[in-house]
């Protein structure tokens, strides 16, 4: 899987656009007719990351996919990293888009991102897809937090950025190797070559590690916002070598229409490593 010598382009029909809404550029992909999907990425990748799905969604969905604030061709302003300022510019974007309601797909940061989002505008949130990380402040976060191999949530600052300037594939290769179940069949080998040139713009490897830095701030928001639990559906979908059933049982305190899948033999990297498998589902799971 990794051989790919080019990344995977854009599906038929797709077009990229900026549009400039709360107080920050945020470029995104759309393509496709019917109810809105919005398709949230998450750390070490772009929105680049779902072109495996795009096509599919785009059949019997308007499907837009952002690139996060501080991520790939989106600005990267010194702040606004917490989730609830990120799913702010999400809504913007959608919002400016003419529509009054989405469905709310992420992965890895982009599920905190889309959390918040359904949380902060429940009236205008179809659905929530959450696929494979952990929600900050809900049940047992802590677990995940302070993992011992997940120790990148704690690296930022001065230090780190000297430490990964210039060298941001090294630094990347840990989370496309390990957090995979199988470190040659996780993110293509292109797109990696595409990913670390992202993260490698000014600015970008700063905007990355506020997504961690703010994980305490993001916690105590999640703590408020939970005390109204979701009453849309949310559905989760994990890696059984990733996180396992631990999102699904976080989701059940926040939301009362609670289903999950794990998929079986996939780690982190769900869409790279199990399309076959995942994709089906995500599509089932958005209609």
């Amino acid at each position: 899987m990794n051989s790919s010598n080019a990344p995977t382009s854009a599906p038929a029909g797709f077009s990229d656009r900026t549009a400039q809404v709360n107080d920050v550029s945020l470029h995104y992909q759309i393509g496709g007719k019917g109810n809105p999907v919005v398709l949230m990425h998450g750390y070490a990748e772009t929105g680049h990351m779902w072109r495996p799905a795009m096509g599919d969604l785009a059949q019997a969905h308007t499907v837009i996919v952002p690139d996060l604030r501080g991520a790939g061709a989106s600005g990267k302003p010194a702040t606004g990293y917490d989730k609830k300022t990120m799913a702010q510019d999400i809504h913007a974007l959608v919002k400016s888009l003419g529509f009054e309601k989405a469905t709310i797909v992420g992965h890895d940061i982009g599920l905190m991102v889309a959390y918040a989002y359904a949380a902060q505008y429940p009236d205008e949130t179809e659905r929530v897809v959450l696929m494979d990380a952990f929600l900050p402040g809900i049940g047992n976060w802590k677990d995940m937090w302070l993992m011992r191999d997940l120790w990148h949530f704690h690296f930022y600052g001065e230090v780190p950025l000297a430490l990964v300037a210039g060298r941001e594939r090294t630094y990347f290769e840990h989370f496309w190797n390990d957090f995979a179940a199988d470190p040659h069949h996780s993110v293509p080998e292109a797109d990696r070559q595409l990913y670390a040139a992202a993260y490698a713009q000014p600015g970008g490897m700063r905007a990355g590690f506020e997504y961690f830095r703010n994980f305490e701030r993001d916690a105590a928001d999640f703590q408020q916002l939970a005390q109204n639990k979701l009453t849309m559906p949310v559905r989760v979908i994990s890696g059984e070598k990733s996180g396992g059933s631990f999102l699904i049982d976080q989701v059940k305190l926040v939301a009362n229409d609670v289903q999950g899948k794990v998929i079986p033999g996939s780690g982190h990297w769900l869409l790279e490593e199990a399309p076959e498998k995942v994709i089906p589902v995500l599509t089932e799971y958005v209609h």
